[in-house]
């Protein structure tokens, strides 16, 4: 019975273009479940290389030692905002390496920590504090959700201060700029405005050997007589090497199998369609491994 199932699964394989997030990955789960018949093939192909920046790694770290990111009104921050999980390992590094010994290091647990999904908040909750991080604004999603969600709990968060406290936003080299706009517009009144000072603690650059890596995937895939597998594509960075490895950049003729692609949100879709032209198969309505699973489900019920 077992032997019949198996010669009419349909196999797809499904290459994730990130580094597997760890102890689980909530896009490895979500794949691994069957879909009528068709049975997802998920694997991680890391697109980037991150490194931690001395200078950004410095100024967090002298503000943990000197306790100065807290309440009280010395504080020189009243919050801290991730939208990373890069963001975190920094810090978690940073908690790690320059432990004071202190009970209750590093003395955040009275603060709001902002999130902007729940890969990130995974990855806050898992830095050692006791009591724990308080985190907010997980199921926000993205920049443009999480950024009027923080003003208007920060603001309740800090309502006897007629100044809110500025927040502290450990980035990397390559972000957007929606929060620290959003939340220090000049349109907003005085008492509901807060200044958002950036520290970039990390820098990421294309990994050398991606564009083959994934050639090398596609090929084997493809011997393996796959007739259709799919991409899915967490940034625009390293999106000219996806589309040349894949071989659908400047491509002509038929390929061996149907390459078929979906993107995490609009901002990666339209770059796509600016930069090369491309018009992704999917476009997730959420950026979230149940916003891209839905996203190819309905494709593959709708289009086959």
């Amino acid at each position: 019975m077992s032997g019949s199932q198996d010669s009419t699964e349909r196999r797809v394989p499904v290459f994730l273009l990130k580094t597997k997030s760890s102890p689980g990955d909530a896009y490895e789960e979500q794949f691994s479940k069957p879909l009528d018949g068709v049975v997802f093939e998920p694997e991680f192909v890391p697109v980037m290389e991150h490194r931690f920046l001395d200078a950004g790694m410095d100024r967090v770290k002298s503000l943990l030692r000197a306790g100065k990111i807290g309440t009280a009104p010395e504080s020189e921050y009243g919050g801290l905002v991730f939208t990373s999980q890069r963001a975190v390992e920094a810090l978690a590094k940073l908690v790690e390496e320059a432990g004071s010994g202190r009970a209750g290091w590093p003395h955040l647990q009275d603060v709001p920590i902002y999130s902007v999904g729940p890969a990130t908040t995974r990855a806050l909750r898992a830095v050692p504090q006791q009591p724990g991080l308080q985190v907010y604004g997980e199921h926000t999603g993205n920049g443009e959700m999480l950024a009027p969600f923080i003003l208007d709990h920060y603001g309740g968060w800090y309502r006897d201060r007629a100044t809110k406290p500025p927040l502290l936003f450990l980035v990397g080299e390559q972000r957007r700029d929606v929060i620290p706009r959003v939340l220090m517009d000049d349109g907003l009144a005085p008492g509901r405005r807060v200044r958002v000072d950036e520290v970039v603690v990390y820098g990421t650059v294309v990994m050398a050997s991606f564009e083959q890596d994934l050639a090398a995937r596609l090929a084997r895939v493809e011997e393996q007589g796959r007739c259709e597998l799919w991409t899915v594509v967490f940034s625009p960075t390293g999106c000219d090497s996806m589309l040349r490895g894949l071989g659908l950049l400047g491509a002509t003729g038929t390929h061996g199998s149907r390459r078929l692609v979906a993107t995490i949100g609009p901002t990666t879709k339209a770059f796509l369609q600016t930069s090369f032209g491309f018009e992704p198969d999917v476009c997730a309505s959420t950026p979230s491994p149940e916003g891209v699973w839905a996203g190819i489900s309905k494709y593959m019920t709708n289009v086959g």
